[in-house]
């Protein structure tokens, strides 16, 4: 799909602007909202990106970006060295058992060889600050309550929204509207986008304490992760991290597919693992700087559709969480690239057909972007949610040199169909050609 390069206009007569009018309402100035509110500005399209906090503000997150993010951020125009705040880093780190092994990031011709680390309230302003340098209107402390409908056709036609501390009403009115609002995604809900109860679900808990190891040049994952409360120590359907914040602390969380009918206490859950870090990583309890927080993780493109009515659904919103890792930011600034790119198409069309057609692309871009890898992460998703098989895995050795090798891969998705590595040309074909729904 071709990129919104130079400025495009519909050719049919344009409404009178007014502060609150737009050609495009972006509802949400996290990463896919401000990805999406950037490119379509600088198009000259006229943009509202609406964000119900004031930044900076506090996203749960482990705060690890791969060389996926890394190039959405240089196509953004962001400075990304390490003069500019961001720490580095060679790659991943995968423990499972007693062994551990370093993969750095591969040298691609679609991506970087490296990997960034911020934290995410910092991350979050300095993308929505960049989304409005390019043209958009960011509307701070913007609280959309629902979605303005046609009663005629069901489409959208805006939000409706209370600004500020006392919550003054107020009408936003667009053709387009994309909904960048998170997991709860209001407006989705309202406008009966509802969640795919087939799709798994992810939960994520974080916390950041000092330690000496803070400028690890590697992000880490340890894949055996159990319950110490369990008497029968089985494994856990997800991983650990711990990721260095190169500035006396490291993030430290955990990642757990949500397929049990019971949530367990995922807080006193991370406390007991941390507990049980190595004596070299600094852990106690005096080192924590932050109280545990945690968030739900939609996966696999589990609302749908993600365009109907006017209305595209990008990042969290629309379930871009991959099924096999729990990495969103990567997908959640592909999604909004590919919205924006979509609606510019739209919006330079001659008739309504016209636009609505060139609209109804955005979800086959989704799936050819996603679907089959997708597909192989909610395969993992479903052994792993499987107590039986889960424990068959763990008694043949995730740690081995081979198992963790494929699980760096089809982790962190950077494959290249003209690799000279033969896994690496597997993996890419297979989730190409993997059946995706």
């Amino acid at each position: 799909m071709p990129g919104p390069e130079q400025q495009v206009r519909p050719e049919r007569q344009a409404p009178a602007r007014t502060e609150d009018s737009a050609d495009v309402i972006v509802v949400g100035a996290g990463p896919a909202g401000s990805t999406a509110a950037y490119h379509l500005a600088r198009t000259g399209l006229d943009v509202l990106l609406l964000e119900k906090s004031a930044f900076p503000r506090e996203k749960v997150c482990g705060d690890g970006l791969t060389p996926r993010t890394v190039k959405q951020l240089v196509d953004l125009g962001i400075d990304v060295s390490e003069e500019a705040g961001w720490l580095h880093n060679k790659g991943l780190r995968l423990i499972s058992g007693r062994r551990s092994l370093e993969f750095d990031w591969p040298e691609l011709s679609a991506f970087p060889g490296f990997g960034l680390v911020r934290r995410r309230a910092d991350f979050d302003e300095l993308l929505a600050r960049k989304a409005a340098a390019a043209g958009a209107r960011l509307v701070e402390r913007a609280n959309v309550a629902g979605p303005l409908v046609d009663e005629r056709s069901g489409r959208i036609t805006g939000v409706a929204a209370g600004l500020g501390e006392d919550r003054r009403p107020v009408d936003y009115r667009a053709p387009i509207v994309v909904a960048a609002d998170g997991n709860s995604t209001r407006l989705s809900v309202a406008m009966k986008r509802y969640r795919r109860t087939d799709r798994a679900m992810g939960v994520a808990y974080r916390t950041y304490f000092t330690t000496p190891r803070h400028d690890d040049r590697y992000l880490e994952a340890w894949l055996d992760l159990r319950d110490p409360t369990d008497p029968a120590r089985r494994l856990l359907p997800g991983y650990a991290w711990v990721f260095g914040m190169g500035d006396g602390t490291a993030n430290v969380g955990l990642g757990v597919l949500d397929t049990s009918k019971t949530d367990p206490d995922w807080r006193n859950l991370l406390r007991r693992w941390c507990a049980d870090l190595p004596p070299d990583y600094g852990y106690t309890p005096e080192a924590v700087t932050e109280p545990v927080r945690g968030s739900a993780l939609p996966m696999g493109l589990n609302r749908q559709p993600h365009y109907a009515d006017g209305l595209l659904l990008v990042g969290d919103a629309g379930g871009t969480v991959s099924p096999g890792t729990g990495e969103g930011i990567a997908y959640a600034m592909e999604s909004g690239r590919y919205a924006a790119e979509t609606i510019v198409q739209a919006l330079a069309r001659r008739t309504d057909r016209g636009r609505e057609l060139a609209l109804r692309a955005y979800p086959q871009a989704l799936r050819s972007a996603y679907a089959g890898y997708f597909a192989l992460g909610r395969l993992a998703a479903d052994l792993l949610g499987r107590p039986k098989l889960l424990g068959a895995a763990g008694a043949a050795g995730l740690g081995h040199p081979a198992l963790l090798k494929v699980a760096f891969r089809l982790m962190v998705n950077l494959t290249e169909p003209d690799s000279k590595d033969a896994l690496d040309r597997l993996l890419h074909l297979i989730g190409r050609v993997a059946p995706g729904r």
